[in-house]
């Protein structure tokens, strides 16, 4: 059973207290407190964020480790699989397709001895449209399981959409008849809104948001994309141009002025909606496309990420009707912007991994570039702040951990096999890393900030 509680992010006394990069959203459940669960994409609150506001309590997560240094287990997974593991009452939940994308299946693992309990096939596409050029890039199993107590949900775009009971493996329902072409593979993840499970199905034939009933995966509310569509081309490319239309990002929810707002990176537009009803209330509108990260909000403005054309880093401050952008965009900033890899929000800082091999930090209030330093590798995987410091996992398998301030510092630099595609989850004193091709526990040691 889950509560939601909104706080008022417009008080100066709840922003002196709680750091701004914090969700907005505080989720409580009243068996297990944040820190012990990782439900969805990005945790407990959709940032990346893993320890509780203002709790200052320590999870105990290691700072070193490699392949034989505080891994607990390490377990092979079958197929293909980009998303993130979620983590709740001892079970550990991700998914996996055939490299073709015929087959797609939900696995469940034990979290503390990696014993693989559950690996259930939910979906068969006898024809799977080719992932071409983005093979290398994303895969038939991108989106990340979304859970709650007593029940895990799976989604795999308009290949289908499943929730499972997670004592049992029971499908409990699904849905196959949302259609969208993905044309490069679906990405965007599930998100839980009260009620509902909220899906992103932006595909280079259809744009829209659905609602669906959480326990009958009945449709509560459908909206439209509404950003104006053109003669939509990449002149001398034209394999891309069903790119102009697609995007990758999952919804963020916040509290604005007292309501929920869900803010949405699409193509050509980010969008603020009532989340409950999915009316649209107001958007910004840009010449970009195939958004990946996650947008942010630190109770000012709200943060997007354009897309893989331009990158750009947008700041919107919020409210309005209709389309805002000339109004409501309060800075922008595009040099070594990740494509994939969203951002993280820390006292009033903005620290972003880009696939050149950049790490920066920005003032969320200016957009100012306070340091951007080479790290090696190339970002897919989002990082984390835990326990008072920054870990980025590349695609080559490194792990760099970094003192979050306006000094660039480098704490460690760990590695792991096979490389990191797949974002990271948290529970208790342990990440939970999926490599290409393993899921690893990694905890243990003294290795305190």
């Amino acid at each position: 059973m889950r509560f939601h509680i909104w706080f008022d992010v417009l008080q100066p006394e709840r922003m002196k207290r709680f750091a701004a990069g914090f969700s907005l959203l505080l989720v409580v459940n009243t068996v297990r407190v944040a820190g012990s669960d990782w439900p969805e994409f990005r945790g407990p609150w959709g940032d990346g964020h893993a320890n509780a506001p203002g709790s200052g309590k320590l999870l105990g997560v290691p700072l070193h480790w490699s392949e034989t240094n505080h891994v607990k287990w390490k377990t092979a997974i079958p197929f293909l699989g980009w998303s993130t593991p979620v983590v709740m009452g001892g079970q550990v939940w991700l998914t996996t397709a055939t490299q073709e994308g015929n087959d797609f299946f939900a696995i469940s693992v034990d979290a503390d001895t990696g014993a693989i309990r559950l690996n259930e096939k939910v979906f068969h596409s006898d024809n799977p449209e080719s992932l071409g050029d983005a093979i290398t890039m994303n895969c038939y199993a991108t989106p990340s399981p979304v859970i709650e107590r007593g029940r895990v949900y799976v989604h795999f775009g308009s290949y289908g959409t499943a929730c499972l009971d997670t004592k049992t493996g029971k499908v409990l329902w699904q849905r196959t008849d949302l259609p969208c072409r993905h044309f490069r593979g679906p990405s965007s993840s599930p998100i839980i809104f009260e009620n509902l499970l909220i899906l992103t199905m932006d595909g280079i034939d259809l744009q829209y948001l659905v609602a669906l009933d959480k326990n009958s995966g009945k449709t509560v509310w459908k909206t439209d994309r509404s950003a104006v569509w053109n003669d939509e081309t990449s002149p001398g490319h034209p394999a891309r141009d069903g790119d102009l239309r697609k995007c990758h990002s999952t919804p963020f929810i916040a509290s604005y002025q007292g309501n929920a707002i869900m803010l949405s990176a699409g193509a050509k537009a980010a969008y603020a909606y009532n989340p409950r009803t999915g009316q649209e209330l107001w958007k910004v509108h840009y010449n970009d496309y195939s958004t990946a990260p996650r947008p942010l909000f630190d109770g000012q403005f709200a943060f997007f990420v354009t897309g893989g054309g331009l990158h750009e880093l947008w700041a919107v401050k919020p409210g309005g009707s209709g389309d805002v952008t000339d109004s409501n965009v309060v800075w922008k900033v595009k040099n070594h912007i990740g494509r994939y890899a969203s951002p993280l929000l820390i006292d009033g800082l903005l620290y972003l991994a880009a696939d050149d091999g950049f790490f920066s930090c920005l003032d969320a209030s200016t957009g100012a570039v306070i340091w951007s330093e080479r790290v090696a590798g190339k970002a897919a995987a989002s990082p984390v702040y835990v326990d008072g410091r920054i870990y980025h996992f590349n695609q080559q398998g490194a792990t760099i951990v970094l003192k979050p301030g306006r000094n660039f510092e480098v704490l460690a630099t760990n590695s792991l096999e096979d490389g990191f595609m797949a974002s990271p989850a948290v529970a208790s004193k342990a990440f939970y890393l999926r490599t290409r091709t393993h899921l690893y526990r990694v905890e243990g040691g003294d290795d305190q900030p």
